[in-house]
């Protein structure tokens, strides 16, 4: 029996004319708990209710996150997470996923702590408010929040956090790869790439300054001067200008053998060395789209082709590679996949309508990402750019099979020409304004072409003379922006970035050195920053500057040069964490810093290895309408 002090004599003289053998149904305390549970259900199921206690949850709840037991060894990358505790609503997504993926390997278990005092008290007086029997009521506030709510509310926070978390690291993944793919192009010129490595060698490939395999072999560290040796021929027989090395395994090794050789060799014209990001070459060399381009290749050579052509123009070589595999994204195998590849294919394609594409040199992948041009239409730009020997102008295009009106009025303003028939081929300006724009040179009395990078010219256009409801002041000074410098890239101009030549691995790092780095990836904490020893090194976001930085992106890019100092290594973990700032700042506390729990653990296995989007019905600057 409920005793008197929770209960009230009308509920338990109500319960009695429920007794029942017959429907199982026995004793009094038997009626009030079935009446409690139909209470408690109805109680819970009020959608005011599931509210107050969803929002007190976010306000005031805790995630929490413990060690498995028996898992100490195997999760050491999880070790700032054994025993944690961040408010629900300050808790960042980085730190949301990386307890998620501990949870998903067994190694943590998380959960979101209530304010449980709270919540009963609040739910009590909810329930009591202007009723009797109030011991009953309380017992079914309760009852309501222990059995039904604190489990549903949590589920639903759960997958908040999580919604949130992978909001925001496709938005992280977008920005970087957007950056990655805008990096500076080295250009038409002869390059040598090679993918280095101890036991199969260094892969090597020479390029022509169109992309075009001149030569490929494999060279042996442990050789050095059959190496060299082999260097200097190929130098010389190619004409390179440039020597890519990818940054994995051997790549400073290889490096400092290929710099001492080119020293000593005392070349006319020795060429630029410099080392790249090798991220996703691999999955390229072994892909199908790597057989179709390079089908008499074996495939340990095309990682080498890959390094090369990424330096003369990364756009063109990274729409090869599944952006996943590219490496400058945050947990993205651990968000969903659906709305992760939406967002990477709407960056690409905004990314190569922006740089825009040369017709005669591009390659299908490359073409397929441009609006109103899918796979089947770029290779068959291709098939019939290869029958006839390259299009004489945009116009020619129309001649491509199934490639239509409509499909030229959405593509031709991000396609290219060259030398084409007419002087606007190789500019953004799409073929509906070239008639404006020859009206235009005919009003200041000169030819198109004498019109085109003549500044005086340009800038003697009334430009409100040629207002039209299809063509805005906007779209006009875009047009005379080309005018100025057509068919200019977007891009930033190519430097390479200097590595110290006595830093090569870890080990050699101590605490204080200044070098140069390239900031490659980019996350919510902060920035990773290749500095030439094969691991990068974590800039917290607390040490990007001098002043407080609330968003990383107002300081850094991915591909930016850097220089930071070395603040400490941990060999162990394999850590190193670097600063931007000033020496003299080191001393003062740094606004908004943060507790450093923020490294990310690397999911097992690691490999394989922004733009907005327009809206549609929205001008280009090249006077295409969005669709």
């Amino acid at each position: 029996m409920w005793s008197g002090e929770l209960t009230d004599a009308a509920a338990l003289a109500a319960a009695a004319g429920y007794v029942s053998a017959e429907k199982e149904v026995p004793t009094t305390d038997d009626a009030l708990a079935g009446a409690r549970d139909i209470l408690s259900e109805r109680f819970a199921e009020d959608a005011d209710n599931r509210s107050w206690v969803r929002d007190l949850t976010r306000r005031k709840g805790v995630v929490t996150s413990k060690l498995v037991t028996g898992k100490d060894e195997e999760a050491a990358k999880f070790r700032d997470y054994f025993d944690f505790s961040e408010p629900l609503g300050a808790i960042p997504s980085h730190r949301v996923l990386a307890i998620r993926r501990g949870e998903d390997e067994g190694m943590l278990a998380w959960t979101v702590t209530a304010p449980v005092d709270e919540i009963n008290n609040g739910l009590i007086a909810r329930v009591q408010h202007g009723r009797r029997a109030l011991a009953q009521l309380e017992l079914v506030a309760r009852d309501a929040y222990k059995r039904l709510l604190a489990f549903s509310i949590e589920v639903e926070i759960r997958l908040e956090l999580k919604t949130r978390a992978d909001e925001e690291a496709i938005a992280i993944f977008g920005r970087n790869l957007e950056q990655l793919l805008l990096a500076a192009p080295a250009g038409e010129r002869i390059v040598i790439g090679l993918d280095p490595g101890f036991r199969t060698g260094v892969k090597v490939a020479a390029v022509s300054r169109t992309g075009a395999v001149l030569h490929t072999d494999a060279w042996m560290l442990h050789q050095p001067d059959r190496f060299a040796a082999s260097l200097v021929r190929l130098v010389t027989s190619s004409s390179a200008q440039l020597i890519s090395i990818g940054n994995g395994t051997a790549s400073r090794e290889t490096e400092a053998l290929v710099k001492a050789t080119l020293r000593d060799a005392n070349l006319a014209a020795p060429p630029q060395v410099v080392v790249v990001n090798e991220a996703g070459a691999s999955v390229y060399s072994a892909s199908e789209l790597a057989r179709d381009e390079l089908p008499g290749l074996d495939v340990s050579l095309r990682g080498a082709v890959s390094i090369a052509r990424r330096l003369q123009d990364p756009l063109a070589e990274l729409v090869k590679i599944d952006p996943k595999s590219i490496g400058v994204g945050q947990y993205q195998h651990d968000v969903d996949q659906r709305r992760l590849r939406k967002r990477l294919e709407d960056v690409v394609v905004s990314a190569v309508n922006r740089v825009g594409v040369e017709v005669n040199t591009a390659s299908v992948a490359l073409l397929s990402y441009v609006s109103g041009i899918g796979p089947g239409l770029a290779q068959s730009i291709v098939t019939l750019r290869d029958e006839q020997g390259g299009f004489k102008s945009r116009k020619a295009l129309l001649a491509v099979p199934r490639l239509g009106a409509k499909a030229f009025e959405q593509s031709a303003g991000f396609l290219r020409v060259r030398g084409g028939a007419h002087p606007l081929d190789a500019s953004a300006v799409h073929p509906e304004r070239y008639a404006l724009v020859e009206r235009m040179a005919t009003d200041v009395g000169v030819s198109l072409a004498e019109l085109i990078a003549n500044e005086s010219k340009v800038e003697a256009i009334a430009l409100e003379k040629y207002v039209t409801p299809d063509a805005g002041l906007p779209t006009l000074r875009d047009i005379l922006g080309e005018l100025r410098k057509p068919g200019r890239d977007p891009r930033a101009a190519f430097e390479a970035p200097a590595f110290r030549d006595d830093v090569t691995e870890p080990k050699d790092l101590r605490e204080g050195m200044e070098l140069e780095g390239v900031v490659t990836n980019i996350v919510a904490f902060g920035a990773f920053v290749d500095i030439g020893v094969h691991q990068d090194g974590l800039v917290h976001v607390s040490q990007l500057a001098d002043r407080f930085v609330s968003d990383v992106n107002q300081v850094v890019s991915v591909g930016l040069r850097v220089k930071v100092r070395v603040v400490s290594v941990d060999l162990a973990r394999n850590r190193i964490a670097l600063t931007m700032k000033s020496a003299t700042a080191d001393n003062r506390p740094s606004a908004g810093a943060k507790p450093r729990v923020d490294r990310v653990p690397q999911k097992q296995p690691p490999k394989p290895e922004t733009f907005t989007i327009p809206k549609p019905g929205a001008i280009a600057p090249n006077g295409m309408r969005f669709r």
